[in-house]
């Protein structure tokens, strides 16, 4: 049955009253990518006619090969001009056109415009490498983003058919600000190519019509056939086995892509490795699936949107093509990546990325961006795969948001999900800093500026204004997803006519809702459809009449043109997100509104709130509120709209797009060259310190306990030993040329209870207070004749700190008191300590000869003459004095000697001063050495930034254990040397070929 032309002003021959096949391909789209649904002209009086035809071109064919994806520039230049739109090469003369038609008929206007956005003077990219000559830059950048700048269109054996994607405009001018001339870097896009149009399996000319409808979407829904049963839906036709693409084709592509003139892109090929790649082509399946997990786990839960509690199964399916994802993006990367390159992340799709990129390129220069919102911490641990999520992006060495909440809530999640220590500016992570900051995002102002004042957009305002003539326009634009609050918007336009009758018939709220490209499983696109149709009809069918409609819903894709009439047409721009990382629709509708300065009401929960100060800022939960707030802009006098419009529009032009991107690699380089200034303390060389331990026939450990031998944990009394770890303090013990101490804060019973069987130990507990010699049962108090009255005082503050943080606690030692706060908050714990450690060194230390010290999650008081550093240097004074003690097979070789080899081991402010003594007696001032500095290896276990008096660093606990079990011979299972290395781990094995100058023997067999 033939259809009837829905626009008979422009009516058509009946040859197109059917779309040939190419056109009807759409079907296989989702319906958000469906030309049906967007390539409808919305404004009243304006036909199908009225719009340009524009034909997407692809690339001239022979270009000549470059030597790689970045093009060797002239970079000595500053940064200048706005770049032009997404797009491909023949269209620049289109757009051309239109910005000339813009400029004519605003010239003073773009040339302000242009003076503002280009006053500022930028670095060159010679001068970022003056400045910092020890990064090495090459002057490249490579973007990671989920989508290509792209939708893609295949025909076997012919050019890729490339069309601007709708969506994520900001990030795309981004790309093509960095790609152009006016940058002073050399810039790819890594991304994927998205879902691909399925081709027709055959070419006809337009007007030919199918052979077959099967598998063909309905022209209208009406017109779909109608099940028997009218409760169920038809069968669904089985999918076609997946779209193969030749070789040919794919390279095609990559040739097309990598010599675009706006944006130079890599694409990733997503399929499964098993029956997707081979020598011929590729064969893409279910191309939706990789955005899934991204899109129902991520997306929804940072919008604060939680599921339904599930069995798992599909999120396991959906995180393991989201993992895989990542992995090949890595892959990619690493294909065109060179030492000195910058790369930088975008968005929840790749979130693993940046650690992934780390594990194989220790080295290099990685930032991520969020443009979404970063959710608390309450939100985040409602996601199974948190703590991967959070890792993945800890592998950068700089994190951006949009606002100052999202950072601190991705800090605040750092710290309790995992236990990372963290501030406002960063986080402490496997070994080092991964700094956070605030970029809001913006548009390009100028390319706004030019495209709102065509001859085209002219015509559409011109009808938008006698259409509506004598009423009040609101504009809305959103996505037709839950968070963009289209529901609360329309709600609070009811509330609105409702509370103020004055303006019925007065006022008209045109709002267009985009289909969205976000799949939900709580909400889905329908239901959401569904609502906000039933609140449209019923504000017209309460407040309209038949030649009045005060809500004009428009629930369709509309044209760029009609967008920029929309906005300039507008009194009002009404934006009522519920959750939004980054809303361009408001900071283009402030340059729209440069001649009418219409009033910009901005709901706070839009990221761009916190830079649109001087915007009209509304809870879209609070609809008597939101009413009133259009009532106060329909009335607001013009001194005040003009003062709200010329700040606003000062903020936008100054903080656009480029200046973003560029303040965002600034950051970036400063953040990497501080790091270079750091001293680093060394990782501690394995090989080195075995060669000094097997020539040594002195030698004396010490070791710190908790965070040292053993991980930190959060309840204390959890911190006991692992079977290797005593099996390797039991070897090195045995050992007659060994004394071996424990130096720790734990108390004695503490110590006895977990390693006291061990006879050839010696300890000292409670941070130098008591002492046990090896062999012995009896401890010695060394501040037995100290008055200990000050602890009473300390446990009255203590108490008092206690009672304000929940799972804090006190432990009470003979010489020592500490004050524990590893079961309670974090942020509130820290918070509290320090203020209790100022009230403790203003009363009590002022009157007590103690020191107040700040450990792990922890307080501690204690007398000042008692420290680790005065145990250590007891201890190198007794055995470079007492050759027996060690009681070495043969004393009289050994007379004389002073300790050979000493290692010492912690991890926390306390130990300091056990490195401390042992710098002054490896180098004193006014004798010889007591302990020769090459032989003397002092460790401490955190990152290597860390400060510290200490000349060799480890990263954890287990690292340590390590260590011990390479001295003493104990493999990674527990056991001993005699079976062999074959249980050796691989940094032990490799640190033992080197001193032995060969693999051993069991090794080398395998």
């Amino acid at each position: 049955m033939e259809q009837k032309n829905p626009n008979p002003e422009g009516a058509r021959a009946p040859s197109d009253a059917r779309p040939n096949p190419l056109e009807r391909s759409e079907s296989s789209l989702p319906p958000h990518f469906r030309p049906s649904n967007y390539e409808v002209p919305v404004t009243p009086g304006i036909t199908r006619e009225a719009y340009d035809s524009e034909e997407t071109p692809t690339p001239i064919a022979g270009q000549s090969e470059q030597s790689g994806y970045f093009s060797q520039k002239d970079i000595d230049h500053a940064l200048a001009a706005s770049p032009g739109p997404v797009g491909v090469d023949t269209g620049e003369a289109n757009f051309q056109a239109k910005i000339i038609e813009g400029a004519e008929g605003s010239k003073d206007f773009l040339r302000r415009l242009n003076f503002a956005v280009m006053g500022a003077r930028r670095d060159s990219i010679s001068e970022i490498r003056k400045s910092s000559p020890d990064l090495s830059l090459t002057g490249n950048i490579i973007s990671a983003t989920f989508n290509i700048p792209h939708s893609l269109k295949y025909r076997k054996g012919a050019d890729w058919e490339l069309k601007p994607r709708r969506g994520q405009s900001a990030l795309f001018d981004a790309f093509s600000y960095l790609s152009s001339d006016d940058s002073p870097w050399n810039h790819t896009v890594v991304a994927w190519t998205g879902e691909i149009e399925t081709p027709t399996d055959a070419l006809s000319p337009p007007s030919t019509p199918p052979g077959t409808t099967v598998h063909l979407s309905s022209l209208n829904v009406l017109s779909r056939p109608v099940p028997i049963n009218g409760e169920t839906a038809p069968p669904t036709p089985p999918l076609v086995d997946g779209l193969w693409i030749p070789h040919d084709d794919i390279q095609r592509l990559e040739h097309q892509l990598s010599h675009d003139k706006k944006i130079k892109t890599v694409p990733v090929w997503l399929a499964d490795d098993a029956d997707g790649h081979d020598d011929d082509g590729i064969r893409l399946k279910d191309q939706a699936r990789w955005r899934r997990y991204a899109e129902h786990e991520l997306y929804t839960l940072f919008h604060y949107k939680q599921h339904e509690p599930t069995d798992g199964r599909a999120e396991r399916v959906q995180w393991a093509d989201y993992y895989r994802m990542n992995q090949k993006f890595a892959n990619k990367i690493l294909e065109v990546y060179k030492p000195g390159d910058i790369v930088i992340v975008h968005d929840y799709n790749l979130m693993l990325l940046p650690s992934m990129l780390r594990q194989r390129a220790p080295h290099m220069y990685i930032s991520f961006y969020l443009h979404s919102p970063f959710p608390s911490s309450e939100f985040l641990r409602c996601l199974p795969r948190r703590k991967e999520v959070l890792e993945g992006v800890l592998g950068s060495n700089l994190v951006g948001f949009q606002s100052y909440s999202y950072s601190r809530h991705f800090a605040s999640c750092c710290t309790r999900v995992l236990g990372f220590p963290s501030d406002t500016t960063g986080v402490e992570a496997y070994g080092t800093r991964v700094e956070v900051g605030v970029f809001p995002i913006g548009i390009d102002a100028i390319k706004v500026a030019s495209l709102a004042w065509t001859d085209s957009v002219n015509e559409k305002y011109d009808a938008l204004k006698k259409l509506h003539a004598g009423k009040k326009i609101v504009v809305g634009r959103d996505r037709l997803d839950s968070v963009r609050g289209v529901a609360q918007k329309l709600m609070a336009f009811e509330r609105f006519l409702e509370q103020y009758p004055e303006w019925r018939d007065k006022v008209v709220l045109i709002q267009v809702t985009s289909p969205t490209n976000i799949e939900e499983k709580e909400d889905p696109e329908n239901k959401i459809a569904s609502r906000v149709n039933e609140l449209v009809s019923k504000i017209n069918g309460m407040y309209g009449s038949l030649s009045f409609s005060p809500v004009q819903h428009y629930p369709q894709y509309i044209s760029q043109d009609e967008y920029f009439a929309l906005l300039r047409a507008g009194d009002i721009g009404l934006i009522t997100s519920v959750r939004d990382g980054m809303n361009t629709t408001s900071l283009e509708y402030v340059i729209c509104q440069r001649e009418t300065a219409g009033p910009l009401i901005l709901s706070e929960f839009s990221g761009t709130a916190g830079s649109l100060k001087d915007a009209i800022h509304i809870n879209p939960w609070d609809l008597s509120g939101v009413a009133e707030q259009i009532n106060n802009a329909l009335t607001m006098s013009d001194e005040q709209r003009q003062k709200m419009e010329k700040n606003l529009l000062s903020h936008v032009i100054s903080k656009n797009v480029q200046f973003w991107i560029a303040g965002f690699l600034r950051r970036l380089v400063g953040v990497l060259a501080s790091r270079k200034d750091v001293v680093a303390t060394p990782l501690l060389d394995r090989a080195t310190m075995l060669k000094k331990y097997r020539d040594a026939k002195k030698r004396l450990f010490m070791f710190d306990y908790d965070g040292t031998l053993t991980p930190i944990v959060r309840e204390p009394s959890a911190a006991v030993p692992s079977e290797r770890l005593l099996r390797s303090l039991k070897a090195l013990a045995s050992d007659p040329r060994n004394a071996v101490w424990i130096i720790s804060g734990r108390d004695q019973e503490f110590l006895n209870q977990h390693l006291g069987h061990i006879t050839g130990l010696g300890f000292s507990a409670e941070h130098g207070s008591f002492m046990k010699n090896p062999g012995s049962s009896t401890w010695e108090n060394l501040a037995e004749k100290f008055d200990m009255g000050w602890q009473e005082e300390v446990i009255d503050v203590f108490q008092k700190f206690t009672d304000k943080v929940p799972g804090a606690f006190i432990e009470r030692k003979r010489c020592a008191v500490t004050w524990h706060y590893r079961l309670a908050d974090p942020e509130q714990g820290l918070h509290e300590s320090r203020e209790c450690q100022k009230e403790l060194e203003s009363t009590v230390a002022r009157k007590w000869d103690v020191e107040v010290m700040a450990g792990k999650a922890n307080l501690e008081v204690r007398p000042t003459f008692i420290n680790k550093g005065e145990i250590v240097k007891r201890l190198v004074a007794t055995y470079n004095s007492d050759v027996q003690t060690l009681d070495a097979p043969n004393p009289e070789s050994a007379a004389g000697r002073n300790v050979e080899f000493a290692l010492c081991m912690g991890d926390d402010f306390t130990d300091e001063d056990m490195f401390r003594a042992l710098n002054g007696l490896t180098a004193p001032s006014d004798s010889d050495p007591e302990i020769e500095a090459d032989n003397c290896f002092s460790v401490t276990v955190g990152p290597s930034t860390k400060l510290t008096l200490a000349r060799w660093h480890l990263l954890e606990a287990e690292d340590v254990i390590d260590c011990v079990a390479l001295l003493a011979g104990v493999g990674a299972g527990g056991g001993g040397a005699s079976g062999g290395v074959l249980s050796m781990g691989e940094v032990n094995l490799a640190a033992l070929s080197v001193v032995e100058d060969h693999i051993p023997e069991t090794e080398s067999k395998l």
